[in-house]
């Protein structure tokens, strides 16, 4: 089916941009699982402490190497996003949680969370469009989107797709499903009756293809990896292009 030529990532761009290599090597081993399993069962700080350098051998190193292998990848898709291996501030978010306002006080995140954040400074950083990669045993995936923005960027979406109905109708029926939080009524300020009602409720613009914990294993997942993301990219794309952000 055919695109609005404004949603796919430029041409000239994936031409110059470094492809990923075929077979490239995976870095995730069964040991990563196996870590995120048996911190799910002893999420304390005491265990963890005492199994700290085996969370960074088996889980965050991996990751860390396959973030710094999917630069090139990603840049197939879009340069205006990136892959940054730093260990702290890079794309891999904290083990720790802030349990400052929440019931569940159990110290550790029991999956790990990789975004690809948008290397404009008025992005919002992960707030603003990005892409994904979740790893959390029996429950993998990747994609992108807009995950809980600022309120004034959450509005320019919605005024965004009420001015470009045609192409966001077009996006819609190209076969991406969106997700995300929504209002129950069409917020405040928009047409209750406008065609895309329905989307202008929601909170969270993000779409994702669903991986098996073996399919995250294999060797070439850095491949279907950077797949996922180009899925997503239409979405992204014109999410980008209502915070006037290039892609």
């Amino acid at each position: 089916m055919p695109r609005d030529p404004t949603l796919e990532p430029r041409i000239e761009e994936a031409k110059v941009a470094k492809a990923a290599p075929s077979g490239q090597e995976n870095p995730l081993g069964p040991e990563l699982f196996r870590f995120l399993k048996d911190l799910k069962a002893n999420n304390e700080r005491a265990w963890f402490q005492e199994h700290k350098a085996r969370y960074e051998a088996e889980a965050r190193d991996p990751v860390l190497r396959l973030i710094a292998g999917f630069g090139g990848p990603l840049a197939t898709v879009s340069r205006h996003f990136e892959a940054d291996p730093r260990p702290v501030g890079g794309s891999l978010f904290r083990i720790y949680r802030d349990t400052r306002f929440s019931k569940d006080k159990t110290p550790y995140k029991t999956h790990l969370g990789i975004n690809f954040r948008h290397r404009s400074e008025a992005a919002g950083g992960v707030h603003g469009p990005g892409f994904y990669l979740h790893l959390d045993p029996g429950g993998c995936f990747a994609g992108g989107g807009l995950w809980h923005p600022e309120s004034e960027a959450l509005c320019k979406v919605r005024q965004g797709i009420v001015a470009r109905s045609a192409a966001w109708k077009k996006l819609r029926s190209s076969g991406i499903e969106i997700e995300g939080e929504a209002l129950k009524r069409v917020p405040q300020g928009f047409d209750p009756d406008h065609p895309c009602a329905e989307d202008l409720k929601f909170k969270d613009f993000y779409a994702a293809t669903a991986f098996t914990d073996a399919q995250v294993l294999a060797p070439n997942f850095p491949e279907h990896l950077a797949q996922a993301c180009r899925d997503a990219a239409p979405l992204v794309a014109f999410l980008c292009k209502a915070l006037d952000l290039p892609f």
